[in-house]
């Protein structure tokens, strides 16, 4: 475990931060694996035996970090089982010079990866005091109607924000979140995806998403639109899981997505950043894959790298 932290402060020191020196808000990934997180339980083929064995290749579940230096202040976007881990990583990179605990959280959806980490906000942990979480409303329902995270709610832990689709809200005078929906295996609720608007920069947040021919937008036209697109990117291709019919876990394969752009100019490829590895998928450990992708004009998100 020591070596695992060591690593990461040797990562934070590595990476810097510069967007607070000028004083402008930034985003922040503070995971960018699949919600089984990287490697995987279970998991003793090569793709994980090789995380296995080095702690500096482990990656947490996708999460983002908003962070507004001129106000102090920050937003979580995902509660996820590794949020324990990503708000001690959060304090390394930033030096300390933020609360311990966001200024709220945003959750997309109720999958395992992208919520389950408010448990640790209960009085079996950190026992917070309304610490505001926004959620859409299918979302807000299900954690007030469902334990243990009724008891969230009903003990003050959280209080729920609604969040309205296409709706926008704002946290600063600068920054602004619209939420949306998108076509996911809604079991317990809908799915959002986030645009970000910190003034200077337009971010797009879509870790989960069946497929982009089932939705009612044009993603090409949504990237356009921002600077910086964090892309569902679980699968890179149709044979990543042998054996399994992978029309059960829907997912634009990120060999899909590279040819929806193929026509786009560079500028709008190099918006696409590729996150939500699964365990399986090489952009999690294959550096000729990696700059495959960087050669055809797109990028991947590193955890603990600013934006």
């Amino acid at each position: 475990m020591m070596k695992y932290f060591f690593c990461i402060l040797l990562l934070a020191s590595s990476l810097g931060l510069h967007a607070q020196d000028d004083g402008q808000p930034f985003i922040l990934t503070l995971g960018i694996a699949q919600d089984g997180g990287y490697p995987h339980m279970g998991c003793t083929k090569p793709c994980c035996t090789m995380a296995w064995a080095n702690d500096s290749m482990k990656r947490w579940v996708v999460c983002l970090a908003l962070v507004d230096p001129a106000t102090k202040k920050w937003w979580l976007f995902e509660a996820t089982p590794d949020i324990k881990e990503q708000l001690h990583f959060f304090q390394t990179l930033t030096h300390g010079q933020y609360h311990f605990l966001p200024d709220g959280i945003f959750v997309t959806h109720a999958h395992i990866g992208h919520y389950t980490g408010l448990m640790e906000l209960g009085r079996e942990v950190m026992s917070t005091n309304n610490l505001p979480v926004y959620a859409l409303p299918k979302m807000k329902t299900y954690l007030e109607t469902n334990g243990p995270w009724s008891q969230l709610v009903s003990l003050h832990n959280i209080a729920l924000q609604p969040l309205q689709a296409d709706s926008p809200i704002r946290l600063t005078d600068k920054i602004t979140v619209t939420a949306f929906t998108v076509p996911h295996r809604d079991e317990y609720s809908e799915t959002a995806g986030f645009r970000i608007n910190t003034g200077n920069k337009k971010y797009l947040f879509i870790p989960d998403i069946n497929k982009w021919d089932k939705w009612d937008r044009s993603i090409v036209n949504e990237v356009k639109n921002v600077d910086i697109a964090f892309l569902d990117a679980t699968f890179y291709d149709s044979n990543e899981l042998p054996g399994r019919n992978m029309s059960t876990v829907p997912h634009p394969f990120v060999n899909e997505t590279m040819q929806l752009f193929d026509k786009e100019s560079a500028a709008t490829k190099a918006k696409v950043c590729f996150i939500h590895f699964n365990h399986t998928n090489p952009l999690l450990w294959d550096t000729t894959k990696q700059q495959e992708v960087e050669k055809a004009g797109f990028k991947f998100a590193k955890q603990g790298k600013e934006y």
